[in-house]
Parts: structure tokens; C-alpha cells; sequence
């Protein structure tokens, strides 16, 4: 069992020369196969091997037997132990969770606090029947490839060697290598989802085939590839989506009805916004008309004016408005431009040139009332080309900028007239001829 652990750890490329490894080590019989094996390997790959117990504070006196048990264990291994205790039923009831997800959530947060501090991995005691029950779990709640893939070998620096092998084997492996450990007596109700899995489905399972969980790790793995593949194609798409202000829907809509569902979860992901079935469901169906959809925690996603964006409630606009005269270095470049060229900038005078054209603004015409500032009710910009004044709310709808990116945009205004708008550029009444020599602002 040793060999397979050790191909199944350089397959996945768990571990490298010279890394320390803390064993998550309960004290029960996975784990200190785990470290047993672990240990044995050690030599050859120079290893530094450490422990970790979390005491969760459940069982009373059994807990307390159980973290005598591995720091002894321990002591006569001479492995390093890190400790940590928590009462996690005060802990649950305080958060309003389960005292199974609490534990784990603790339990995982030391583990990273430790991996931060060692600068190590951690080696949790997980095997192939756990991986069977995991994906049953997952199935009977509704689920995709991600759920169905299991339990990873490797998720960021928590590592799984055991996954290739059953608890059979693994109990197997302790009576011949006469290895003792301490048994949770929770794990022999079925108070618990895994335990009713482990104690009444599974066995049912393996009467029909003895090879289940084998079979069901193989199809965990292929489930985890198509994963990976969808999630690759997904980000491709989003990445030729994306525009200015968010992903524009019209593309998105013509992709596989799989690979819209992964690439909108994507989304929500890369906002850290709300992600569930439900959602994602709705977000598809508000991509189509146009629409908004309240994600909860303060999250929409909007779709409106062709594109879908995630938006946050608490993102608070600035009154910001400062006087250009006399601050212009601040929010601009002055260029001076003789005989139709500009004279002193280390930029390509040509491209200069065309900036100057679309950015700037004669020094002249700035006065003491002329100011930077986000827009406001009652603004309005004359285009260049048209000569049509329209008012800003109505050109920013016609350039379909979004709502929530409007109240950011910078101008430069005079009273309520906009003389240089953010992204489109100078209004006709502050135009740049450069046929005139003279100095000019490059709004920045």
C-alpha cells in the first residue's frame, strides 16, 4: 500500500522534495495510517513531518482521550504537534450553523493559520470511501460536475494521499503493521449524513458491486476533468464577452446552455458574489430580457442595455470637485503646440498630436470657474462633430454607459456646461485648434 500511495502522491504532484507536511491527525485509524505511511517515505523525499490535532470540544472526556492518544502517539514518533480546541456546539448555535459545517470550518482555518506560519502543506486522512460518500451526498442534493467530481487530492495546500486506497485496506494495513488508534464513537450512529451513508447506503451498494467506490472515484475523476475543460472554455468565452463595463450577453447567449451556466458562475465567483443553482437560472433568464436580478448580500446582477454586470449596494459615490486654474498639473499634461506641432513632450508627436484632438483643452478658455468634477443634474455637452447639445443623461444613455458608472464619470464644466466628458472626450465649445500656437491641457 505504501507504492500506491507513493505513485498516487507524484501522479498529483502532492508533494515535493524537501516540503514539511502537517498530518491532520485525529487519532483515529486513517490518520495515523497517514502518518505511519508518510513517516516511511519520509527518508527518501526528505520530508519534515509535523501533527495537528483539533479538538472539537463534542465529546467530553472521549475528546480529551483522543488528543492524550496522538500527542503520546507523537512524543513517541518524536512529530511535532500543534494543538487546538474550540466548543463547537457553543460555536454553531452562536453562527446558526451545523455543528458538522462549523467544525469543519474551524478545523480547516487552523489548518491554513498553520500552513502560513510553517510554510507548509497539510495532509488530511481522507480515502476512496469517503470519496464515494462524498459524491453520493452531493448527488442526492442536486448537483453538476464540480459536485460530482469529490474530493480533490490537492485544493490549494491541503492534500489528500489517501484517496487512492478504502478504509479496508487502510484497516488492513494497522493490523499488519500493529498500529494502534482510538475510535470517535460518533462515527457509530447515524446521526450524521456520512454516517447513514457509510452504515446503510454504501453496504447495499457494494452488495451490488464490491468494486463501488473504485468505480465511483473513476467516474469522480472524469467528472472532474469535464470540470476543468468547462471551466477553461467558460473563461475563454467571458474573456472575448468582456467590454468596458462588464460581458456582453449577446455572445454569451449563443453558447451551450452547460457552458453559459459555467461561465456566469464564473462571474459571480470572480465578484464573490452570492453562487447558487437558483441564481445562475435566473441571471440566464434576465440575460435574455434585458433585466436585473437581486442576488441577496447586497449583490444585483444587471443585465440591462445588452450587458450582464454584477453590482454592489454598498459602493458609495464622492461629491468630488476641485477647481482646475492653478491644479491643472494634477489632472492633465500641458503640451505647447507650435506651428501645428507639439514642442515639448516625449511622446510621439503624431500621437500627440491626435490625443490633443480628441483631449484637449486650450489653456486660455480655463478660468477660475472652470472645474473637475463627477457629473451632476443639468449637465450638457455640445458634440464636436454635430454641434448638437444634448443634455449628459441623455448622451451617457445613447452611449449606453452604464447607470451605475455614470455617477463616477469625471468633467470638466463650467456651471453646467461640459467642456471635456471622461471616455468620449472635448465638448465643441472647448475644441483644440492646432492651427493656433499656444498652450494646451491633455486631460488625463
Amino acid at each position: 500500500m505504501i507504492d500506491r500511495v507513493r505513485d498516487f502522491i507524484e501522479s498529483r504532484g502532492l508533494l515535493d522534495c524537501g516540503d514539511r507536511v502537517i498530518v491532520a491527525l485525529s487519532g483515529g485509524a486513517d490518520s495515523v495510517v497517514l502518518l505511519d505511511i508518510l513517516i516511511s517515505l519520509s527518508e527518501e523525499y526528505s520530508w519534515k513531518i509535523h501533527a495537528a490535532h483539533f479538538n472539537h470540544g463534542v465529546r467530553g472526556e472521549e475528546a480529551d482521550r483522543d488528543e492524550a492518544f496522538v500527542a503520546e502517539l507523537c512524543d513517541q514518533l518524536g512529530i511535532p504537534l500543534h494543538r487546538q480546541r474550540a466548543d463547537i456546539p457553543s460555536v454553531a448555535r452562536e453562527n446558526s450553523e451545523s455543528e458538522e459545517l462549523c467544525g469543519r470550518r474551524l478545523r480547516y482555518a487552523f489548518f491554513e493559520e498553520l500552513c502560513d506560519r510553517l510554510d507548509a502543506k497539510v495532509a488530511t486522512a481522507h480515502h476512496r470511501d469517503d470519496n464515494a460518500e462524498t459524491v453520493l451526498w452531493n448527488l442526492t442534493r442536486g448537483t453538476g460536475p464540480a459536485g460530482l467530481s469529490g474530493i480533490p487530492a490537492r485544493r490549494d495546500r491541503i492534500i489528500r494521499p489517501l484517496l487512492c486506497v478504502s478504509r479496508e485496506e487502510i484497516e488492513a494495513y494497522c493490523a499488519r503493521r500493529g498500529l494502534s488508534y482510538v475510535t470517535d464513537s460518533t462515527n457509530m450512529t447515524d446521526e450524521y449524513t456520512r454516517n447513514c451513508l457509510r452504515h446503510k447506503v454504501m453496504p447495499v451498494l457494494r452488495e451490488l458491486n464490491p468494486a463501488v467506490s473504485e468505480n465511483i472515484a473513476h467516474t469522480a475523476q472524469l467528472m472532474r476533468e469535464a470540470d476543468e475543460y468547462l471551466k477553461y472554455i467558460s473563461v475563454l468565452e467571458l474573456k472575448r464577452a468582456k467590454n468596458d463595463y462588464g460581458y456582453r450577453c449577446e455572445p454569451l447567449l449563443k453558447l451551450e446552455p452547460i457552458l453559459l451556466k459555467y461561465a456566469v458562475r464564473k462571474v459571480l465567483e470572480w465578484e464573490q458574489a452570492p453562487v447558487d443553482f437558483c441564481h445562475i437560472t435566473l441571471i440566464m433568464k434576465a440575460m435574455r430580457a434585458g433585466s436585473a436580478v437581486m442576488l441577496g448580500q447586497g449583490y444585483t446582477a444587471d443585465c440591462s442595455q445588452g450587458t450582464l454586470r454584477i453590482l454592489r449596494d454598498d459602493i458609495a459615490e464622492d461629491d468630488f470637485c476641485e477647481a482646475l486654474c492653478g491644479n491643472t498639473e494634477r489632472f492633465g499634461i500641458k503640451v505647447t503646440v507650435k506651428d501645428g506641432k507639439a514642442q515639448n513632450c516625449s511622446e510621439n508627436p503624431e500621437k500627440v498630436h491626435n490625443l490633443l484632438l480628441q483631449h484637449g483643452i486650450p489653456c486660455d478658455i480655463i478660468t477660475s470657474d472652470t472645474v473637475i468634477r463627477h457629473r451632476r443634474a443639468g449637465d450638457t455637452f455640445t458634440d464636436v462633430r454635430r454641434g448638437v447639445t444634448k443634455t449628459l443623461k441623455k448622451l451617457l444613455n445613447e452611449l449606453k454607459i452604464p447607470r451605475e458608472k455614470r455617477g463616477s464619470l469625471k468633467v470638466v464644466a463650467r456651471d453646467t456646461t461640459v467642456l471635456w466628458l471622461e471616455g468620449v472626450g472635448t465638448a465643441a465649445q472647448a475644441k483644440a485648434d492646432l492651427t493656433r500656437d499656444g498652450e494646451y491641457l491633455l486631460i488625463k
